[in-house]
C-alpha cells in the first residue's frame, strides 16, 4: 500500500496546481495534483507530454476511466468511489493508482480490506 503524507513515512509533496505558471513553481519530485478534468483537461494533457507525475481528482467512474486513459500516475477519490474504482482499475489493469484521501490512520485498515493502492493524507498536499 502506498502512503503519502503520515508523519512517519517520508513521501513526496503533492501540490495543487491550476496551470502552467503553477507548475513552474513546484520541485521535480513533487507529483502533481490537478482539479477534475473538466476543469483540467489541458492541464492533464500537458503533463502527460511533459512526462510530469500527476495525480487528478476524481468524481465519478467516467471520470476514473478517462483519467487513466489520459496517463494519470494516480487517481484520488473518495472512500465509497474509491472502492468501485478499484475493482475496475483491477480488472481492467489501469496504470494509474487509486489514492483516498484519509485523515486518520486507523481508516488505513479499511483501505486495505478493499485493496485501495493507498492513502494520502492532508499534510502532503500543499499549494505551489
Amino acid at each position: 500500500m502506498l502512503i503519502f503524507g503520515h508523519e512517519w513515512i517520508e513521501s513526496p509533496r503533492f501540490v495543487k496546481v491550476f496551470s502552467v505558471a503553477d507548475i513552474g513553481k513546484t520541485r521535480p519530485e513533487d507529483i502533481l495534483l490537478l482539479e477534475p478534468l473538466n476543469v483540467s483537461l489541458e492541464l492533464a494533457r500537458h503533463c502527460r507530454d511533459n512526462d510530469l507525475t500527476f495525480a487528478v481528482t476524481v468524481n465519478s467512474i467516467r471520470d476514473a476511466i478517462f483519467v487513466n486513459a489520459i496517463g494519470a500516475d494516480f487517481i484520488v477519490s473518495e472512500h465509497e468511489l474509491a472502492i468501485t474504482i478499484q475493482k475496475i482499475a483491477d480488472d481492467y489493469l489501469f496504470d494509474s493508482k487509486v489514492l483516498v484521501l484519509i485523515e486518520d490512520e486507523k481508516k488505513i485498515d479499511n483501505m486495505v480490506r478493499f485493496t485501495i493502492d493507498g492513502v494520502i493524507f492532508p499534510r502532503a498536499i500543499v499549494q505551489p
